[in-house]
């Protein structure tokens, strides 16, 4: 098997960078969970996406700031080392961050499933949804083998039909919705707590961004591009998923998007253009959901790479030939494939928001207590950014607290195994390694 899973320097451009950047972004955004923020949101939720919108050009900031001053292929995992130190904090932290992108993977794939089921008459909740969910991850598997180069070169070519064709749906809605904006004012339906709680949701839809991060000096010129790569990403990702929110709420009722949350896209094509519509807007989500979970499974099993070669977390061969990248890459579609065959969209994308959002917030804090003088970060936007995940947070936790419980317990005990985990890791492999040196927090 050729060793293609190695960093390599300078293997990724710009152009590739942000491909891959909107290509996660997008595939997890617009078509997964426009239907679900409407569901929390009401008729605001094409506001929720800019409210979210907000809140990550905060949270983007610390990152912007560490990949300037230390572009690093270990992204994150590096970032939170120099923060709290070679401990159960950064390996806590760092793994809560793997699997809300692992978690992703396996939304998008999912969103795959349902939105290829619309060309069919086969029932939303069919069993044909996980197996072709499980087709789309094991595809990525093969595809991310294949190396830097491809990836990025597919990358671009499937942003670009992905960013026209959504860009062809908003431009038709808009016209047949004569561009009407008056369901963004019916706020009978909404409570701020809901707003908040799809803001949530919505930050899950740029966190893709960190997918440049982690892939940091494998891009050309790092220092300068990583932090451009970010920006053009967000940018993007911004327009389109306002200009696509407000088509979809012009020609859907609110009752018929949250009916249809799971593929809200294909069925807001249904009623303006008829069943070609729904054709081309399924075939742009089959290009997204695929470059999505591609990208994503590109940049998060460099991640596990990155903690396992730290010594942050346990890897075990098993026999398999390769390398520890070929191998972390197969663990994480592996887990995303458990994922998308026994949750569904909703509690997916909820576990993943968690995950991410309180990771986001160790991130920050730990920049401004330790590192925003090295980095030249200004204090008052870190903690700006930290009060804005927890009142976010917070009210999403809240809202599914009342809603779906479940969600809420399963999180929390995923949290505490993550960390008590490591913390017994990371002591019994000090004991049984005299001469390693690691904190135990």
């Amino acid at each position: 098997m050729e060793d293609s899973s190695q960093y390599r320097k300078d293997s990724l451009s710009l152009p590739g960078a942000v491909a891959m950047g909107t290509g996660v972004m997008i595939g997890a955004g617009i078509f997964a969970l426009t239907g679900q923020m409407a569901e929390q949101a009401g008729s605001l939720f094409p506001l929720a996406f800019l409210s979210a919108a907000l809140v990550t050009a905060f949270s983007s900031y610390t990152y912007i700031k560490l990949s300037n001053a230390h572009p690093s292929a270990g992204g994150i995992a590096m970032y939170l080392k120099m923060a709290y130190g070679k401990g159960t904090l950064t390996a806590s932290f760092s793994l809560l961050m793997y699997f809300s992108m692992v978690i992703n993977e396996s939304l998008v794939a999912r969103t795959f499933g349902t939105y290829t089921l619309q060309l069919f008459d086969v029932g939303e909740n069919s069993w044909l949804v996980p197996v072709l969910a499980v087709s789309l991850l094991i595809f990525a598997f093969i595809v991310n083998i294949l190396g830097n180069e491809f990836i990025g070169g597919m990358s671009l070519v499937t942003a670009f039909i992905k960013i026209a064709g959504i860009a062809v749906f908003a431009g038709v809605g808009l016209w047949l919705s004569g561009v009407s904006v008056t369901k963004l004012t019916e706020t009978k339906q909404t409570s701020g707590g809901g707003f908040l709680a799809a803001t949530a949701l919505g930050i899950l839809a740029y966190k893709g961004f960190t997918t440049i991060t982690n892939s940091g000096d494998e891009l050309k010129e790092p220092k300068k591009n990583v932090s451009r790569a970010i920006v053009i990403s967000i940018s993007i990702c911004v327009v389109i998923y306002l200009l696509v929110a407000i088509a979809v709420a012009g020609n859907l009722s609110l009752d018929e998007i949250i009916k249809a949350r799971d593929y809200s896209l294909a069925e807001a094509a249904r009623p303006a253009l008829g069943e070609y519509a729904v054709w081309f807007t399924v075939g742009i989500a089959i290009v997204a959901t695929i470059s999505g979970v591609i990208a994503s499974a590109f940049a998060v099993s460099r991640m596990l790479a990155m903690l396992t070669k730290m010594g942050l977390v346990p890897h075990r061969h098993f026999g398999m030939p390769g390398n520890i990248q070929q191998h972390t890459l197969l663990y994480t579609i592996v887990m995303a494939i458990v994922l998308a065959m026994f949750f569904d969209l909703s509690r997916i994308a909820s576990l993943g928001a968690i995950y991410y959002i309180i990771m986001d917030i160790a991130m920050h804090w730990g920049v401004y207590r330790k590192l925003r003088k090295e980095i030249g970060a200004n204090g008052f936007i870190l903690l700006t950014a930290i009060i804005l995940d927890i009142i976010v947070l917070g009210a999403f936790l809240y809202v599914k607290g009342t809603s779906d419980p479940l969600v809420l317990i399963v999180s929390g005990l995923g949290i505490v195994f993550i960390f008590l985990g490591e913390y017994w890791f990371l002591h019994w492999n000090s004991e049984s390694d005299p001469t390693k040196q690691m904190d135990s927090m």
